[in-house]
This record gives structure tokens, C-alpha cells and sequence, in this order.
């Protein structure tokens, strides 16, 4: 089964169990065509330290020193389709990773302490509170009137959990030692992602 395979069977459950007038506007919402501009091939990034879950801090140094990194943005754990692709890349993509002298880690806007349960991850999950290196690669943007309303109906308000009002769209970023983006893969239909095949081809070309 591929990740869109399983991804869109989560979507058809939730269609099934969320109230439809939530659902329509979660639906509208990953259809709209946002028109931003993303890091592109060639991008050097600005080297970050952010907090992992356990409060210990990482930075994108610290990730390619021995080679290159593969940055999984998602939008925070609350999100079902994020927990279902972290999950699908510890077990089809990590291995083969970590036999290619690559690192791979996950951020998210989410305080430290609601990130992720830490405990079913074997790489670094770290805290982006507040989208700073999200937005410096054209990644964060703000949450409209009607899904946050939707999403304060669901019992999630971003606020408390992101420190912001904001969202970040699911994304892969390969980046080499040199801290240079030498792949990148944005999906604004949030119920979408990069296939673990993907990145290991563009790992493997490196």
C-alpha cells in the first residue's frame, strides 16, 4: 500500500465520522490554491536550533554533519495524516536513511511538549513554535476564519497549542552538508504527501 493509498482511507474515515459541515470546510480548505513562494533546488538555509519534545535542542548543523538531512515539516500532532506519515517514515524510510549516512527529522509549530508522542519516534522531533524556520522557507501561513472555527469546534485551538494562529504546509526538505536544499516537495492539500520512494531517490542522487 502506498502513504496516498493509506492517507486517503483516513480522509474517507473522517468524512464518515466528523460532522459534514466540518468536514466540508476541512475539504474547501486543502483544495484552495494557495499562491506562495516556496524554497526552491539551490536555497541555502539559515542554520536553526529548536527544542526536541524532551526540551534537548538540535541544530541543522548538528543534523548534517555527517550528511545530509531529510526535514519533515508537518502541521502538529493533533493531525491525523501527519501521525500516519511520520509513522510510514520511521518504518519504510528510516532504515534505509540511516544506511545512507542521512538524518531524518521532523518539525513541527507545536511547543515542545505536545509535539509528537515522542515515544513511537526513533528520530528528533523537534518545536518550530511559532514558525520561524517554516516561514523562512515559505511554509507557514495563517489559518482562515472559517477553519479555525472549525478547528475550535474539534476541541483544538492553535493558540494554546502553536503559540499562533497558524499552520505550516506539509513538507519534505532535503538539504546536504553544506546546509543547501538540493530537494523539496510542498503539499498544500494537506491530505497529501511525499511518498518514502521520493526521498530516497533524492537522497540516493546526492
Amino acid at each position: 500500500m502506498t502513504l496516498e493509498t493509506a492517507l486517503t482511507g483516513v480522509n474517507d474515515h473522517l468524512r464518515g465520522v466528523l460532522p459534514p459541515e466540518i468536514f466540508d470546510v476541512l475539504e474547501a480548505d486543502r483544495r484552495r490554491a494557495r499562491k506562495t513562494e516556496f524554497a526552491e533546488v539551490g536555497t541555502k538555509v539559515e542554520d536553526f536550533e529548536l527544542p526536541g519534545a524532551d526540551g534537548a535542542p538540535s541544530s541543522l548543523g548538528e543534523l548534517v554533519a555527517a550528511g545530509p538531512a531529510v526535514l519533515v515539516f508537518y502541521r502538529g500532532q493533533w493531525c491525523p495524516y501527519c501521525n500516519l506519515t511520520l509513522r510510514t517514515y520511521q518504518q519504510e524510510l528510516l532504515p534505509e536513511l540511516t544506511t545512507l549516512g542521512a538524518t531524518l527529522a521532523a518539525i513541527s509549530p507545536q511547543r515542545p511538549d505536545g509535539s509528537v508522542p515522542v515515544a513511537e519516534l526513533e528520530f528528533p522531533v523537534l518545536s518550530d513554535a511559532g514558525s520561524t524556520v517554516a516561514r523562512g522557507l515559505g511554509l507557514s501561513y495563517p489559518v482562515s476564519a472559517p477553519v479555525r472555527e472549525a478547528m475550535e469546534t474539534l476541541g483544538t485551538d492553535l493558540e494554546e497549542v502553536n503559540g499562533t494562529w497558524e499552520l505550516v504546509h506539509p513538507a519534505v526538505v532535503v538539504v546536504d552538508r553544506d546546509r543547501v536544499v538540493r530537494f523539496v516537495d510542498v503539499h498544500p492539500d494537506f491530505v497529501t504527501r511525499t511518498e518514502p520512494a521520493q526521498i530516497l531517490e533524492a537522497v540516493k542522487s546526492l
